[in-house]
């Protein structure tokens, strides 16, 4: 059995973006000359995540106007209190959650057709990190 790591890091120009990051994934599990094992992709920051959906970008209007109704911006939350302004972005992230596990067979990731890897940041616009983390022979 063997591991590998690898990190990521993101400073993103707006508050909320969705960016594509299945050829970085790819290139870690490439590098990790891991055949056979599992990736977990995990956003280091409870203000993001990291999802498995289709690249389509009406989609992904979906998913924020979705991730919005339910955890809309709004300046009452209590965690605003202790000086904070992000409550809705933790509140997305356990919509969306933070991490995903995914199969690798033959040296590469074993994803369905139309299946993407995306970071989804909630609260951006400073330093984060996602960690992947692989394991197998």
């Amino acid at each position: 059995m063997k591991s590998y790591t690898k990190y990521l890091t993101f400073n993103t120009k707006n508050r909320r973006e969705l960016i594509k990051i299945t050829e970085d994934v790819q290139t870690a599990v490439k590098e990790s000359t891991v055949k056979e094992g599992l990736c977990l992709v995990s956003a280091m920051h409870l203000t993001a995540s990291v999802i498995i959906q289709d690249d389509e970008e009406g989609l992904h209007e979906d998913i924020w106007q979705w991730l919005e109704n339910l955890a809309p911006f709004k300046k009452d939350y209590k965690h605003h209190l202790t000086g904070e302004d992000n409550a809705d972005a933790h509140l997305k992230n356990l919509l969306a959650h933070l991490q995903v596990v995914l199969p690798i067979t033959n040296g590469k990731l074993d994803l369905g057709p139309w299946q993407e890897i995306f970071y989804a940041e909630y609260d951006g616009q400073r330093p984060k990190k996602v960690i992947i983390k692989i394991i197998g022979v």
